[in-house]
């Protein structure tokens, strides 16, 4: 008996002994897991990243302001820091990718900057989920202080306008949940498409075009209708990234790891470009390494 108790002690000596060596390594583990995420929480501002496109039957440099995925979320009085951050580039025109307004805050912010900007560039909407997240009387509001903005709404339309000697047609189609029905999930998808095939049949004057479109995960459906640039948002750069290693761990309707977080995509001869958007106190989960973004397009010849 005294035989097996002593082994029994051992035993149980042993692991008390594998327990305090693994102890301050966890400890150490999770020190270095906080010092390594707790700053990419708070370095999160707002950024200003560009890119350059070259196309054919551009004549002269075109600058591009592209916001999307706003929220309705702060960004101090009049919405000075982003009304600020546009004027520094001076752009062309501003183009409005969806998700301004939001399903839950007021609508007093998304308002201020659409009242900001407007009269200072040509500005372009199309609308986002969120946007259609509400009563009729609600977006019949909203769409109502587009229109007090002079801002063009695009919904399924395409204007044509010339900068610098190049002409552009700018699409735009609304987002698919416009035409949301529960009993005939297929209806949406049928309408979305729609709206895309009469744009790309209109498009028959060469000019360089562009597709703004709120959904980025529908890129095949941008390439096989021939646009030439897609500026889209939604993924609101999938939440939390790690640089260099994973561009996004979640974004709406792209789930887990998505495609098409944010940056610059091809799909045969048609680029994307996906903002990683302004939200910010509208969203649950704070932003990892993930800063707030307005995006400027340069396009080339």
């Amino acid at each position: 008996m005294k035989e097996k108790k002593n082994r029994h002690s051992k035993r149980h000596s042993s692991r008390n002994r594998n327990k305090k060596k693994k102890t301050p390594i966890i400890i150490a583990s999770a020190v270095i897991l906080l010092v390594l995420l707790i700053p990419g929480f708070f370095l999160n501002g707002l950024s200003i990243v560009s890119y350059t496109v070259r196309g054919t039957g551009v004549s002269q440099p075109v600058h591009i302001a592209l916001v999307t995925d706003l929220h309705s979320c702060s960004y101090g009085e009049g919405q000075k820091q982003l009304l600020d951050a546009i004027d520094s580039r001076d752009p062309d025109l501003v183009l409005l990718g969806g998700d301004i307004f939001d399903a839950n805050l007021p609508d007093d912010n998304a308002a201020a900057f659409l009242r900001g900007i407007a009269g200072r560039y040509p500005c372009y909407y199309v609308t986002g989920n969120h946007e259609y997240m509400c009563e009729e009387d609600v977006f019949a509001s909203r769409m109502a202080i587009l229109e007090e903005c002079g801002i063009i709404r695009l919904s399924g339309e395409a204007a044509e306008i010339e900068l610098g000697g190049t002409q552009i047609d700018i699409c735009g189609v609304d987002d698919p949940r416009a035409w949301l029905n529960e009993e005939d999930p297929e209806e949406s998808e049928a309408a979305f498409r729609k709206q895309l095939e009469d744009l790309a049949s209109e498009n028959g004057n060469n000019s360089y075009t562009i597709l703004l479109s709120h959904r980025p995960e529908q890129i095949g459906l941008y390439s096989l209708y021939g646009f030439d640039l897609v500026l889209s948002g939604h993924a609101h750069g999938g939440q939390w990234r790690i640089p260099r290693l994973v561009n996004g761990l979640y974004a709406p309707d792209q789930g887990l790891f998505p495609d098409y977080a944010g940056g610059q995509y091809k799909e045969e001869g048609t680029t994307m470009i996906v903002s990683r958007g302004l939200a910010k106190e509208s969203t649950r989960i704070p932003r990892l390494y993930n800063p707030l973004e307005l995006v400027i397009v340069e396009l080339r010849p």
